[in-house]
């Protein structure tokens, strides 16, 4: 039998490099920690190297610590497809991290990803934001309060935390909504005093600070939005979807919605159509930019 022969890979096409445990920030004496998706070539400095846009990923976790590896797997298609992708923790509020804490970590992480731009061939100029459930209420939230003083750390001052676009699956919008749907839910009850403090007399205004939908203003420019939300989904209801959209249209923002189908909460909400109108919508509003 002969052997065969292929041909080498010289510009490592197709490789995709995985950078774990970057530790952005060390809020109150935790590191909070990113893991960053790259071309392969950026271990070689003797290559090629180009800027790329960048994508924030904000895994969903009920506003506890995220789990950076959750989405991984799936996210690796859009390196393939031009962007470097960073996907980011932040505090936990069961660790007595209240609301804004996961806020103003998420922030940061832009913030740092811009500072170090350089480094990991991110153009600054092109970023979009994605989160799913407790994930996409902060992507939605940073995406209204651009470099908003409120929830501005002492990390990366410099550095802008503003985004060109957010894509948000099954988010909280009316966090007091999104409580009293899920009230049954085991814990519900000690997240809520977690994050919004031992004093039910704020839960009022802390609630509706965090809830997107009370975020939108009048006379501000928004970068466009992409929501999806399952019609099924039993820990956020999915007429929050339908109430956020009408609200951005209401202030004339950009927005795209799609209702999945029978689809719950995560599981089988998940497909390849979900990325792949993800990625026409990244296309045409962060990496055409």
């Amino acid at each position: 039998m002969s052997i065969k022969e292929i041909s080498n890979n010289p510009t490592l096409a197709g490789q995709v490099r995985l950078i774990e445990d970057i530790v952005y920030s060390a809020a109150d004496g935790e590191a909070q920690k990113m893991s960053i998706l790259a071309p392969w070539t950026q271990r070689y400095k003797d290559l090629p190297q180009e800027k790329r846009p960048l994508l924030v990923f904000v895994q969903g976790s009920s506003w506890t610590t995220p789990t950076l590896g959750e989405k991984i797997p799936q996210l690796v298609q859009f390196v393939h497809a031009g962007y470097i992708v960073a996907t980011v923790q932040h505090r936990s509020a069961l660790d007595g991290h209240a609301f804004p804490a996961f806020l103003q970590d998420v922030k940061t992480a832009i913030r740092y990803l811009r500072a170090h731009a350089a480094e990991y061939q991110i153009d600054p100029e092109r970023v979009g934001i994605w989160g799913t459930s407790s994930g996409a209420n902060a992507a939605l939230l940073v995406a209204l309060t651009p470099n908003d003083p409120r929830y501005k750390t002492a990390d990366y001052v410099d550095q802008s935390d503003a985004v060109d676009a957010v894509i948000s699956c099954f988010a909280p919008t009316d966090v007091d909504d999104t409580f009293k749907f899920s009230k049954s839910v085991p814990g519900a009850d000690a997240m809520q005093l977690c994050l919004f403090g031992t004093d039910p007399a704020k839960w009022p205004a802390i609630k509706k600070e965090m809830s997107p939908l009370y975020q939108v203003k009048d006379g501000q420019q928004y970068p466009p939005f992409l929501l999806m939300h399952g019609d099924a989904d039993k820990t956020v209801p999915y007429h929050e979807m339908e109430d956020m959209y009408h609200e951005l249209e209401k202030h004339d923002a950009s927005v795209e919605a799609y209702r999945v189908h029978r689809a719950v909460h995560e599981r089988d909400f998940w497909s390849q159509q979900i990325y792949d109108i993800a990625q026409d919508f990244l296309d045409r509003n962060v990496k055409s930019k």
